[in-house]
């Protein structure tokens, strides 16, 4: 049987005996990894800390290459007689290549020798250096500045002689008011049709010289427009060849389910309602895992399957060496959602309410706000499949409230004060201090490591991260000025505590300034997005202050840690 081939079917290493096989198949996008996963994962991790099949640079070692780090998988199966095993994949190619001994093919390998994609590759390459020499040209560079050269001339040129016509005129205009009391009235005839000749000579010479320049610049607009129309076919025909070899790679990409049905990438990206897939799609490790498994006929025998990331983070990202991650949602959802059609699938724990049979704490009230406490696990707003949230709870609660009473959000998982307006104007003056920066906002949190800064400023710009909402990461050209000061309180079990003063207010901003490695590089304990898991997220808004949009006085909400 194929699977028994030793460069992909790996058996345990480890003593599985008393492990308990999972009665479901992990869903990919929210886990916590099962006994089976994490044994698989140690012995991959130990075959990469030893290897010397191949040669990457993760940044886990000083090198001369760039260092990029990498997210890999495992699949357990289960083998023709019942032994356990594991399949190991690799995001993208590894090492320059798709082949391994170790790990699993790509669905399609888009590297092998002579393989179309190459050919066209080198066909566009190839187009590419016809457009960078083009653009770098000497001769085009020549003409560009014999352009601004002559368009200066010609400019200085024709303002001069605007002058000299304007000074012609002011002495024709003299020459009348001082001639007419001293001339007879045809004598000053005379005089007026040699001063009128003289001002129709001015303005065909003025129209000569600006024909001239015309003529020389159009002359070199010319010679620039024909080498930019070189370069502007060559970037047309890259354009379509890209198209092209990015449509036939779309075909190439056929994806198994566990009924044995095959759905082709762009089938079941078009019915997501996105137009093509995002670049990269089908190159991560979940699909190429499971696209081996049901070609090798253990589409009943998935057991369980896991993802971490080894190596160094991404410069815009929060990834943490060996931690696990679920998979992407851009890329891999739609893949997956076919993919795993067929399994017995845990369910998805975001569809479950986690605030069913919950309540919260209003803590204050009066004709115009309200302020809560929020538990962790609780949403501020409806969220996309769960609509139970603080703010249905209140509405329901006071049918006679009015406007749009959230002013803030607090994320799920964060627990806190919010404060929520009775009417419009209440909401309007509220708000008005969260734009301008003027609502004191202090939230407590116990960070996952030891810091040994006492206090300081993070700077880091947010953005949404396209490929896997509602993730965020730090963009310096597209990001969202987001800023936070912070305190540290004290050091307890290895761990810190610390006060947290949001000057922004950016989704998952403090989540991302505490984990990400340009702001504290510890994350937050229990944060499962860009740290680790834990029974929650250590995370609270502690306390509150602003201006009470009624009395004008300065008001303060307190509410005690939870942790």
């Amino acid at each position: 049987m194929a699977v028994n081939d030793p460069k992909f079917f790996h058996h345990f290493q480890s003593d599985i005996k008393e492990v308990t096989k999972p009665a479901v198949f992990t869903f990919p996008f929210c886990y916590d990894p099962d006994e089976l996963s994490k044994i698989a994962v140690k012995e991959l991790q130990h075959y990469l800390e030893a290897q010397q099949d191949f040669t990457h640079n993760f940044g886990l070692t000083k090198t001369g290459t760039a260092p990029i780090g990498k997210m890999f998988g495992v699949l357990v199966v289960e083998g023709e007689k019942g032994q356990l095993g594991y399949l190991a994949a690799c995001s993208g190619k590894l090492g320059g290549t798709n082949q391994h001994t170790y790990f699993v093919p790509p669905i399609f390998d888009m590297l092998t020798k002579d393989s179309f994609f190459l050919q066209e590759e080198e066909q566009i390459n190839t187009l590419n250096r016809q457009i960078d020499e083009l653009e770098a040209s000497p001769d085009l560079a020549q003409l560009l500045q014999q352009h601004a050269e002559a368009q200066q001339n010609a400019d200085a040129a024709l303002s001069a002689y605007r002058i000299h016509m304007k000074a012609e005129k002011t002495k024709r205009k003299k020459t009348r008011t001082n001639n007419k009391p001293l001339l007879s009235e045809a004598d000053y005839q005379l005089l007026e049709t040699d001063l009128i000749k003289q001002s129709y000579r001015d303005q065909h010479e003025y129209a000569l010289l600006k024909g001239k320049w015309q003529e020389e610049l159009a002359s070199l607009q010319t010679s620039i427009r024909d080498k930019q129309q070189q370069i502007e076919e060559l970037k047309r025909s890259r354009k379509l060849k890209s198209t092209q070899l990015q449509q036939r790679l779309f075909e190439q990409y056929q994806f198994l389910n566990a009924h044995g049905k095959t759905k082709s990438v762009l089938a079941i990206f078009s019915e997501g309602k996105q137009l093509l897939p995002p670049a990269g799609a089908g190159e991560c490790a979940a699909p190429k895992l499971l696209q081996y498994a049901y070609q090798h006929q253990l589409k009943p025998l998935c057991i369980c399957m896991a993802e971490f990331w080894w190596g160094i983070s991404p410069p815009s990202e929060v990834r943490k060496h060996k931690s696990f991650y679920p998979a992407c949602k851009s890329k891999c959802e739609p893949i997956l959602s076919h993919m795993l059609q067929g399994l017995a699938v845990a369910p998805d724990p975001m569809r479950v309410n986690p605030a069913e049979g919950r309540t919260f704490e209003v803590v204050y009230e009066d004709q115009d706000i309200i302020v809560v406490n929020k538990p962790s696990e609780f949403l501020s707003v409806p969220g996309i499949h769960i609509t139970d949230s603080v703010y249905t709870r209140i509405l329901a609660q006071y049918p006679s409230i009015s406007g749009p009473v959230i002013i803030h959000r607090l994320d799920m998982s964060t627990s806190g004060l919010l404060v929520l307006a009775k009417h419009k104007e209440a909401h309007q003056y509220i708000q008005k201090q969260f734009i301008e920066h003027t609502v004191v906002k202090q939230y407590t949190a116990i960070l996952d490591g030891i810091l040994t800064e006492s206090a300081g400023l993070i700077d880091l710009p947010l953005r949404v991260d396209l490929d896997d909402r509602p993730r965020q990461v730090v963009c310096y050209q597209h990001g969202k000025p987001a800023q936070t000061k912070f305190n540290v309180i004290g050091h307890e079990q290895g761990r810190t505590r610390i006060h947290f003063f949001p000057i922004t207010g950016r989704t998952h901003q403090l989540r991302v300034h505490a984990a990400h490695h340009n702001g504290l590089h510890i994350p937050i304990l229990g944060d499962d997005l860009y740290g680790q898991r834990a029974d929650r997220l250590h995370l609270h808004a502690g306390k509150l202050a602003f201006v009470h949009p009624r009395t004008g006085e300065y008001v303060t909400f307190i509410a005690e840690d939870p942790f």
